[in-house]
């Protein structure tokens, strides 16, 4: 009789909350961003948006945090916050849509 090994493919239950991070300043990085969000907890990763072709900063970041729990108090706690002059705007963010021509 031969035994195999299966995988539990099914997806895990995430609780990680995807934050969209509007109105940065120019100044403002991906370590930046994880810098600020770390202080309400775990980051899982953070990104900022530049332009394709110019390289030029977008104003756009996007944080996702560990737990649903901590995302929302950081969502509290740093939406209107002044950052080099610029009131940062922080919410939930929604699902990407996938282009397939791109």
């Amino acid at each position: 009789m031969i035994r195999s090994k299966f995988v539990d493919l099914k997806p895990s239950k995430k609780t990680s909350m995807n934050l969209v991070v509007k109105n940065l300043p120019d100044t403002v990085n991906a370590y930046y961003l994880e810098i600020l969000f770390t202080k309400f907890g775990e980051v899982e990763s953070t990104k900022v948006v530049y332009d394709r072709v110019t390289k030029e900063h977008k104003g756009i970041g996007f944080v996702e945090m560990v737990k649903d729990d901590e995302g929302e108090k950081a969502m509290e706690e740093l939406n209107g916050k002044e950052i080099n002059g610029k009131a940062i705007e922080v919410e939930k963010a929604r699902p990407r849509k996938v282009n397939i021509w791109s």
